[in-house]
């Protein structure tokens, strides 16, 4: 028997980082509870996870049940016929018998890992690739500090629920399988043309829904900025000198904002851009905002002609670009501009500090039907696109090399010449040279984050990197 329970809308809704909610589909809402994950910052537990969880055991249940129907007549529906799809959204299921405590072990803690789409889309028995054990009681690699990322292992005999999060963990052959068995279900239900057409139009106006919806509550701020990008630690120290920032793709201020208060040098100014005048505004509005060291404008990084330019800044005039889940949300076809746009506004000798999402991430992988716009482009339930790189491909962008290799390899380089030439037919993009910019690094940041009472396994990849406009780049 089931027991049907009332709920006030905020209570169905999970609230985590990383996804919109969609007010113009419910049944998107409910038939994906646990919604697309967007930042390292990842909180994994749900308000109505938290009461299943809680529910009294069978002994509880069938009381409440009995006094509830004392009769034993058969209860009333409390759902119409147009919101049946939405029953198992708002039901507690019956509570299994319950049985003996199992001691506490890792394979025990796996086998009350919650399969399939429960377990955020991937099947939780998927294992990770360990390293060989070390002293983990005296190495310092096992620390708590939630913002050291990179020094965590995972080796035999580790609890992989003993921590939220371990660095640099690679999948099986398993899970590589599984992966490309996601992909190809995505590419045979991808989204009709009409629908790719009205995604890719006019983008900003998706962002536009999604900062009215959400405004500044949606993300958290970024306090991992000046440990993976240690620059942004110098430029805001007192006696650095005159120092411009320009960050793209600035939403509600979650980079700029902790920049601004970190702050000691009286000659620094970040220009905070967003091509969503909603996300500006909020900005603007905040009470964090400070025009004295921050400008906020709505820019598009793909921008022509007077738009070219953020506003402010003129050729050469800008030390340290920010661009942190950004490139991502652009279309193939606008990465060419967008290039040019940065390489112009960018100084000789300046740097860009990138991090964005990796082929393979927790978040590509879940997508179902009718969110696959082309390869490795997709859009959310919200109708905001993100793209997944690969180490490759990020080097071909960057560095130019595209251009230069014949399109007859097979590989990144075949990939991306083709998604760029085609820019210049899906698009019109001005005229110039290819920009070339040194890779100072680039990698892949796999972390796998827990939740540690759900007892969840979610395998994230971003790609993180620093690309400097060489000192003799001619003007």
């Amino acid at each position: 028997m089931q027991r049907t329970v009332r709920r006030s809308f905020p209570h169905i809704v999970p609230e985590i980082p990383g996804r919109a909610l969609n007010f113009d589909n419910f049944s998107d809402i409910f038939r994906n509870p646990l919604f697309l994950i967007a930042e390292p910052q990842f909180n994994c537990s749900t308000r109505m996870a938290e009461e299943m969880e809680q529910s009294a055991d069978a002994q509880q249940q069938a009381s409440a049940d009995a006094k509830m129907n004392p009769k034993g007549r058969t209860p009333k529906s409390q759902l119409s016929k147009g919101m049946e799809h939405m029953r198992y959204a708002v039901t507690v299921p019956e509570t299994p018998p319950m049985t003996p405590p199992t001691p506490a072990t890792e394979s025990a803690a796996d086998s009350n890992a919650v399969e399939g789409d429960a377990a955020y889309g991937v099947p939780a028995h998927y294992e990770p690739l360990r390293r060989p054990a070390t002293d983990s009681i005296n190495n310092p690699q096992k620390r708590t500090d939630p913002f050291q990322f990179g020094s965590r292992y995972l080796e035999e005999g580790d609890d992989i629920f003993a921590y939220n999060a371990w660095d640099h963990v690679e999948t099986d052959d398993a899970y590589k399988e599984f992966i490309t068995q996601q992909t190809e279900f995505q590419r045979s239900n991808q989204v009709s043309d009409f629908d790719k057409k009205r995604f890719n139009e006019h983008p900003e106006k998706w962002w536009d829904k999604f900062y009215s919806n959400n405004r500044d509550n949606f993300f958290e701020d970024r306090k991992w900025l000046v440990q993976e990008f240690p620059v942004l630690g110098e430029v805001t120290k007192e006696g650095y000198g005159q120092v411009t920032l320009l960050e793209i793709g600035a939403g509600a201020g979650n980079t700029a904002f902790p920049i601004v208060q970190n702050n000691q040098n009286p000659d620094l100014k970040i220009h905070a851009c967003d091509y969503s005048k909603k996300a500006v505004q909020v900005m603007r509005e905040s009470a964090l905002y400070n025009d004295k060291f921050m400008q906020a404008d709505m820019w598009d990084v793909a921008g022509q002609g007077e738009q070219a330019l953020p506003p402010g800044l003129g050729k050469e005039s800008v030390d340290v670009v920010i661009m942190i889940f950004i490139f991502s949300a652009l279309s193939p076809s606008q990465w060419k501009q967008a290039l040019k746009n940065v390489w112009d506004v960018l100084k000789p000798g300046g740097i860009v500090l990138f991090r964005d999402y990796g082929r393979g991430d927790l978040a590509q992988v879940r997508f179902k039907k009718g969110r696959y716009l082309e390869e490795n482009f997709y859009v959310r339930g919200d109708g905001t696109r993100v793209y997944f790189f690969e180490q490759e491909e990020l080097e071909q962008i960057w560095t130019g090399k595209w251009s230069e290799k014949p399109a007859s390899d097979g590989g990144a380089a075949d990939d991306v010449a083709k998604k760029l030439e085609q820019a210049s037919l899906a698009e019109t993009v001005e005229d110039g040279p290819t920009p070339k910019f040194d890779i100072l690094n680039l990698g892949v940041d796999r972390r796998m984050l827990v939740n540690r009472q759900r007892k969840l396994k979610m395998y994230r990849c971003w790609m993180q990197g620093r690309f400097q406009k060489p000192q003799d780049a001619a003007p």
